[in-house]
């Protein structure tokens, strides 16, 4: 059966520190590698169970997913209030608490994107974070050459 392993795995959670080893008491690792994969499948299983009923519920358009971002496309009336949906959401599971970024000015970010509406449907744009800078490894720094071409391959691959 699945269920014991998985079990083990979510409650043994450990971790060493300053050759310190230190039991988790709840909650999942930061960092470890089993966490992302736990995460993923509790969010995919939330979203296979429940989240539809209420996506139907308050008239969402369209749910969109990234690891820990979520996007939701909803008609604009006063029929739906989408505080009441944050509530709901957050009432899924004690311990998982979802925050709420409404748009500003007909635009709002997701990810690295200004996704803006306008007359004529939306249009995209590159987001940057005000805290983004283009600073990157130099050259004849110590660091790997893996290390100092992963900013010129992430650049590569935005284009």
């Amino acid at each position: 059966m699945w269920v014991l392993p998985w079990l083990v795995l979510i409650n043994l959670n450990y971790f060493q520190f300053q050759d310190t080893t230190y039991i988790q008491n709840e909650g999942l690792a930061m960092g470890a590698h089993t966490s992302s994969i736990l995460s993923d499948v509790y969010l995919q299983h939330l979203e296979n169970t429940t989240i539809p009923q209420l996506l139907e519920k308050h008239s969402i358009k369209g749910y969109f997913r990234y690891v820990d971002d979520i996007l939701l496309a909803y008609v604009d009336d006063p029929n739906n209030d989408i505080h009441s949906l944050l509530n709901e959401f957050n009432s899924l599971t004690p311990k998982l608490r979802f925050t709420l970024e409404e748009e500003q000015e007909n635009h709002i970010h997701f990810l690295d994107i200004t996704i803006t509406k306008n007359p004529k449907g939306l249009s995209f744009g590159i987001y940057r974070k005000p805290t983004t800078t283009d600073i990157i490894i130099p050259r004849d720094s110590c660091h790997s050459n893996e290390h100092k071409t992963a900013a010129i391959r992430y650049y590569r691959n935005r284009l």
